[in-house]
């Protein structure tokens, strides 16, 4: 019986033969057919052509191999390949798109969309047929998104990895996982690492987040067991928390859950560069809350303490354009100006504010120097928002949101609004 070895010799023999009919693809001479990038691009080629399922997994756990040795040029000369000889046919295209023109029948269909589907997309699959190849694709994304902003050719690419990552990390897939001190070693470090709203302080703080009135869910892939896809941090309290310094201070006594009427979600972290774009929070939130409900009956209320990340930066404009305007009694109003008035493309300019806003919660109140350390100095001037998740409005909402841009907000929020000195005189009733 041919052993695994001999596959991958015999695939290593053909993909340094493919290198005549490679040429035009990578555009280099054979006899520098060593160089990794232009070794990577004959693997690439040999593993497009396999059709066995058995050799196929041997070659792409070569190829997936080829490419993680690969140094900084080598990557960029390998993405470059990609972007430009492994797009779909022109002339192929336009033939299908004639014929499907002419005869809009399922089979000139399924050949037009045979035809728009760019080669590397298959050659990702196949590359995710390889021990740890889901990882690295994640990995891979990682990279190209660093260095997206500087080689614009690459969004080709980046296009076609987000389509299939977005299947592969779909709902279906993910289970949702309860993080506490009896969790490994191994995955807590990593909330630690992760944590990119407010930062854990070691262990101890870590500790602190895990105790008996705290939560922490996170949901996991099966081919990445040990990686938390993204995480939310739960405080359980009496009354809506106004102020995250008491929910991070390790000193905070330890309250019995069970006297808690409140959840309130404080922290939610994206834990893979290579999956930014592919919403998970919006299911975590809605799913968390359910959990929650059913742990902890006399819970009712859901709303997180969220900080305002763009306000700062919009503040500093405001400054600039009006100097003088802004006294502390106004910093509430402008806020809630920013929150509500303030756009990017029909949507809110926040960008938590759009998250929030978009999964059917509500704006409830502004909280007065919610948030005192540096960071919340420097990101949201030391405000913080709830936004409340009401269980029975959020389907509601969020139509209301996305069909005609209206926000759930409460009165107070609205009041602050219109009274900022941006607000037109004209301005009227409330946006929801």
């Amino acid at each position: 019986m041919t052993s695994l070895q001999d596959y991958v010799q015999r695939w290593r023999d053909r993909a340094a033969g493919t290198w005549d009919s490679l040429r035009r693809l990578i555009g280099g001479k054979p006899e520098s057919v060593d160089r990794p990038a232009q070794r990577l691009c004959a693997l690439s080629g040999a593993l497009l052509s396999e059709s066995g399922e058995y050799a196929s997994s041997a070659l792409a756990q070569e190829t997936l191999s080829a490419y993680q040795a690969l140094d900084e040029s080598g990557r960029r000369e390998f993405f470059d390949v990609l972007a430009r000889d492994y797009s779909p046919s022109p002339e192929a295209v336009a033939s299908a798109a004639r014929a499907y023109q002419a005869d809009p029948s399922a089979d000139n269909l399924i050949r037009l969309q045979q035809s728009v589907e760019a080669p590397r997309q298959e050659l990702f699959r196949r590359l995710n047929m390889a021990p740890g190849g889901t990882a690295g694709l994640v990995e891979m994304r990682g990279w190209l998104l660093r260095r997206l902003k500087e080689n614009p050719q690459w969004r080709l690419v980046d296009s076609d990895l987000t389509h299939l990552l977005r299947s592969w990390f779909n709902r279906g897939f993910l289970r949702l996982e309860r993080i506490d001190w009896h969790t490994p070693a191994a995955v807590l470090e990593k909330l630690i690492q992760y944590e990119a709203v407010h930062a854990i302080d070691g262990w101890r703080g870590l500790h602190r987040r895990l105790e008996a009135d705290r939560r922490c869910f996170a949901f996991f892939h099966p081919q990445l067991p040990d990686e938390p896809i993204i995480f939310i941090e739960v405080a359980l309290t009496q009354g809506m928390a106004t102020s995250v310094q008491p929910l991070l201070a390790v000193e905070t006594p330890v309250a019995s859950p069970v006297d808690s009427d409140w959840a309130m979600f404080y922290s939610i972290t994206n834990c893979q560069e290579g999956l930014r774009g592919i919403s998970f929070g919006n299911l975590l939130i809605k799913q968390v809350a359910e959990e929650l409900e059913r742990e902890l009956p006399q819970l009712k209320r859901f709303a997180t303490l969220s900080p305002i990340p763009g306000f700062r930066r919009w503040l500093d404009r405001q400054r600039g354009e009006r100097p003088g305007e802004l006294e502390s009694v106004e910093l509430m109003r402008f806020c809630a100006y920013y929150l509500l008035r303030a756009k990017q493309d029909r949507e809110p300019l926040d960008p938590v504010a759009r998250f929030h806003l978009g999964n059917g919660a509500s704006l409830e109140r502004l909280n007065w120097m919610g948030d005192t350390s540096p960071a919340g100095m420097a990101r949201s001037a030391g405000l913080m928002v709830n936004y409340e998740y009401r269980l029975n409005e959020l389907e509601r909402n969020h139509e209301r949101y996305w069909r005609g841009q209206r926000i759930a907000a409460s009165s107070q929020v609205e009041k602050l609004a219109r009274e900022c000195t941006l607000a037109a005189p004209a301005e009227g009733g409330p946006a929801a």
